[in-house]
């Protein structure tokens, strides 16, 4: 039981939420106000020293110590358009993607138009065809 709970919190850990800005700023303050060691600190809020390490460094960089976000905006798409890229795969499937990218009417790359293929479901798979049902069919067996 023990070993699972274990388990769990650094499963957690890992797919946790980022710090506060509440904690981070008690954080830096207990280091550049009250004069505390990072080690010190790092015990006292139960955070490891290397994370403490990043709030400054990024205060440093930035001015400000506010957490990441997970992912960036992801405004400039650029197939916008999902039907006219549909009739356009259907009309150059036999095409490499880098080709289909050089002749798609904008500026893209070969793996943006692979990651819109699999969006609308396009593969390049052949059916499965029966093999024994063809050959004898075929009439000419070995």
């Amino acid at each position: 039981m023990e070993r699972i709970r274990c388990h769990l919190i650094v499963c957690d850990h890992i797919m946790s939420k980022p710090y506060s800005y509440d904690l981070r700023q008690k954080v830096i303050q207990a280091i550049e106000l009250d004069g505390l060691k990072k080690s010190e600190v790092s015990e006292l809020f139960n955070i490891s020293r290397n994370t403490i390490d990043l709030w400054l460094k990024r205060k440093a960089a930035t001015g400000d110590f506010q957490p990441k976000t997970n992912k960036p905006p992801r405004s400039d798409r650029k197939i916008t358009d999902w039907d006219k890229f549909r009739e356009f795969s259907k009309v150059h499937g036999d095409k490499t993607q880098k080709e289909m990218a050089e002749l798609w009417n904008s500026d893209i790359s070969a793996r943006t138009i692979s990651r819109a293929l699999k969006k609308i479901g396009f593969t390049r798979k052949k059916k499965l065809m029966d093999t024994g049902n063809a050959m004898k069919s075929n009439g000419n067996n070995l």
